[in-house]
């Protein structure tokens, strides 16, 4: 999985990925601090794992991981080459989703690029810069398909999809909210990586003061949600500023810290959560001597397919796949007591994967 961080200069978002990755982006309060999209992968924290790993004794651990790119903070005018232009906007096509950090709070000390705290005027911004530069990309396409769709009536079909699509865009509207008449039509627009075809993760940068209760009293974070309800986007609540003191400390230390600010979970925690109800994802597990490891996959897939995340050849040969689930495991204590009590069941091809399934497959090829 792979996630773009996205904003406007000084709301937090550098800060937000220095703590998330620990990758040390540079971070100032002044904008295009962040010259080069930074990627940083970690991997995302997965209790069963540690569990299923004492059972088995395994050797290794292998997480599940997110891939995060921080594109440098995008002003108005971004796309015709404002600031750092839209060099950084071609990175973003790139990634399954965009977590677009939006400031909901207030300090002097800190400036921002308009010089008032409006969350929606933010989100506006950058989505209008977004859809200016997929509209330069639907010219392009567009432009092409003219020259072609005299003699080719796939080409005729596609220009009239785009050029409607472009019409949408012109309203101010993105690509997300354009109807289509058919998955045809789905695969011309999803074939082209707009920008705005992406689903958003918001996530509601908020002061220490307004970090316990998750931002219930604040206006700015009330109106945020509101916004992505309507427009099918997920939304968590976090402080930089906190998460950037989280890094710095152990799991114990940091399982304190939570609890005297009166927190269950880190911000990394809320965003691995809402990216994955976003992009309609799980995970199912192995575990043996030799590695327990998290394979993630969307909702919905059968066993062959999940045994090809494994290894290609899982799939062509499968034959059945061996499922218990992970908390029967962990309850009796091992294999062989699921099984006695009828816990371990052979699935076959038709087989739809469950989040926490702990799987061994049979194949041959």
């Amino acid at each position: 999985m792979k996630l773009g961080i996205v904003g406007l200069p000084n709301v937090g978002k550098s800060t937000l990925f220095n703590s998330i990755t620990k990758a040390g982006a540079e971070c100032a309060n002044y904008p295009f601090c962040t010259i080069e999209p930074n990627v940083g992968v970690v991997p995302i924290p997965d209790k069963r794992l540690e569990e299923l790993a004492k059972l088995y004794n395994s050797k290794k651990i292998t997480y599940a991981t997110i891939e995060f790119v921080d594109i440098a903070g995008l002003v108005k005018g971004a796309s015709k080459g404002e600031g750092l232009g839209n060099q950084f906007l071609a990175n973003i096509r790139e990634t399954d989703a965009i977590v677009h950090v939006v400031r909901c709070f207030e300090d002097s000390n800190i400036v921002h690029v308009d010089g008032s705290i409006d969350p929606l005027r933010d989100i506006e911004v950058i989505n209008m810069e977004l859809i200016f530069a997929d509209m330069e990309t639907l010219d392009k396409r567009l432009s092409k398909l003219k020259h072609q769709m005299n003699n080719d009536k796939e080409a005729k079909v596609e220009y009239d999809i785009l050029d409607r699509l472009k019409k949408h865009l012109e309203t101010g509207k993105l690509a997300i909210s354009f109807e289509t008449k058919d998955e045809d039509e789905e695969k011309v627009i999803k074939d082209l990586n707009l920008l705005t075809y992406k689903k958003v993760i918001y996530a509601l940068n908020v002061s220490e003061d307004d970090i316990a209760n998750d931002g219930a009293n604040n206006d700015f974070v009330k109106k945020v949600k509101d916004y992505a309800l309507k427009n099918g986007s997920e939304t968590f609540v976090l402080c930089a500023k906190v998460e950037e003191e989280l890094a710095g400390l152990d799991d114990s230390e940091k399982e304190e810290f939570l609890k005297e600010l009166g927190l269950k979970e880190s911000g990394l925690d809320k965003l691995v959560k809402a990216s994955y109800k976003l992009l309609n994802l799980m995970s199912f597990l192995t575990a043996g001597e030799t590695e327990t490891r998290a394979w993630t996959i969307s909702i919905g897939t059968k066993a062959p397919q999940a045994a090809g995340k494994i290894h290609t050849d899982f799939e062509k040969g499968f034959i059945k796949a061996e499922v218990v689930n992970y908390k029967d495991l962990l309850e009796l204590g091992s294999l062989a007591k699921a099984k006695e009590k009828g816990l371990v069941r052979m699935e076959g091809k038709d087989y739809v994967v469950k989040d926490g399934d702990v799987m061994l497959f049979r194949f041959n090829v």
